[in-house]
């Protein structure tokens, strides 16, 4: 997934994201949150957005969140990230600079989110 959205930061001309840990666990968690209690939102149903969930892992650089379920791989999915206006704005913000990808697979998913950081 990483390589997937490097190449096309790098094709907009952004420098590159790295991965970080720290996210990558606070996305990880919203994925399998998603599948364990059966909702797909950047909100979980006691009102945390993506932000509020980084900042209780201690993490306060959290600034774009893209989710996604049921395309079978990063390719795929990332295909439909780049064909939404809004997930593409987040792939393609030059300002943001770390991210962290978790996917959780079950009946129904898999679970995609992508957390990036400042």
């Amino acid at each position: 997934m990483l390589a997937l959205v490097n190449a096309e930061r790098a094709a907009a001309g952004c420098a590159a994201v790295s991965a970080d840990a720290g996210l990558a666990a606070v996305a990880r968690a919203h994925s399998a949150d998603m599948r364990d209690r059966d909702y797909f939102s950047h909100v979980t149903p006691e009102g945390l957005d993506p932000f509020a969930r980084a900042r209780a892992a201690g993490i306060g650089y959290a600034r774009a969140e893209n989710i996604a379920s049921g395309q079978p791989d990063a390719a795929a999915v990332m295909a439909a990230w780049m064909s939404s206006p809004g997930h593409r704005q987040n792939i393609l913000n030059c300002q943001l600079r770390t991210l962290g990808v978790g996917v959780a697979t079950g009946s129904g998913g898999p679970w995609w989110t992508q957390l990036f950081g400042a």
